[in-house]
């Protein structure tokens, strides 16, 4: 943040694919913050990715664009088995990291980018953008308000049925391909949302398909006393997206889709007693950008809302599924 503009977030993002394009287009949404550098692996992309966002820096390096002093915050978009090195790049910079979801490939490479964050008292934070949206707000408001009673069970789902691309990034292990760490962190993101990260069992099910990676899976997470969740991912599946949180008094249900709901519904005793809906305009990046500028402006290095020891955990319950299925990626 530059002393003459201190409320205005300057961001550099950092790669030129898909989910970038995304979250630039946002930015236009977010209060507090601007695309003013982008970063690709060649010139002519980022001059591409500038000129279609109206960016006005675009570097043919990640190591020129982390390196520029006007950017106060980098986006990492890249495939997640690139999380760690991007992130590292861009922390040894001195500069805020907000990395796409999954954080990294496993625990043992999140752990690392983590310390690194802390030793050097830099702000880090996972890309986990459902959990800043305007629904899932409102649910955490219904759940902190206790309407639904003590909450018993969490039903998440979310699957798609990708197209048949085994060197695509979906399909392909070297990319980190599979259900679990692409579409599976949704549900399980939701489920620590509502009753933590941290079960005491995790039983799991999964396909592995013939490129080697999981490609549907059914968890099921159990915190004692009877509080549980089921959660379900696929990637050659179509699903039904929404959400259940199910409590004594009544439940909750969270519409339309786990990765970016717009509406959700409270029921107390089986009658539906309010509905919030969210009419926003933007795709909904735009919120968690809005975050990392709140807490860059509040001086803290991490959210509180997504904390890095609940991203942490979260890691580790995936390493552990994973372990289960034995399902390992080149390099681990």
């Amino acid at each position: 943040m530059t002393e003459d503009n201190a409320y205005t977030i300057k961001w550099g993002i950092l790669s030129t694919g898909w989910i970038a394009h995304q979250f630039a287009t946002d930015l236009a949404h977010a209060s507090n913050g601007v695309a003013y550098a982008v970063g690709s692996r060649t010139q002519a992309s980022a001059d591409e990715f500038a000129r279609n966002h109206g960016i006005p820096v675009a570097y043919a390096t990640y190591k020129e664009l982390v390196n520029d002093p006007e950017v106060d915050a980098v986006y990492i978009g890249t495939p997640h088995p690139f999380h760690k090195e991007n992130a590292l790049l861009a922390l040894r910079a001195g500069k805020a990291v907000l990395c796409e979801k999954p954080f990294t490939v496993n625990s043992a490479e999140l752990e690392e980018v983590v310390a690194y964050a802390r030793e050097q008292k830099l702000f880090l934070m996972e890309a986990m953008w459902s959990r800043y949206l305007p629904a899932n707000v409102k649910v955490r408001e219904w759940l902190g308000a206790a309407r639904i009673g003590e909450v018993r069970l969490v039903k998440a789902d979310l699957g798609f049925r990708a197209d048949w691309n085994p060197e695509g990034r979906l399909l392909n292990p070297a990319l980190g391909g599979g259900a679990l760490l692409d579409v599976g962190i949704y549900p399980v993101s939701f489920a620590s949302m509502v009753l933590g990260p941290h079960p005491e069992a995790v039983s799991s099910t999964v396909h592995i398909g013939e490129t080697g990676v999981d490609e549907h899976f059914s968890l099921l997470l159990s915190y004692g006393d009877g509080v549980s969740a089921s959660l379900n991912g696929g990637i050659r599946l179509n699903m039904h997206e929404e959400a259940y949180v199910y409590g004594t008094e009544g439940h909750i249900i969270v519409k339309g889709t786990l990765v970016n709901p717009k509406s959700a519904e409270l029921y107390v005793d089986g009658e539906l007693v309010e509905t919030f809906e969210d009419d926003r305009s933007s795709v909904g990046y735009s919120f968690e950008a809005e975050e990392v500028g709140r807490c860059l402006q509040a001086g803290l290095t991490e959210s509180p809302v997504m904390t890095l020891d609940e991203s942490v955990a979260l890691m580790k319950l995936l390493d552990k599924v994973r372990e289960q299925w034995g399902l390992k990626y080149p390099g681990e």
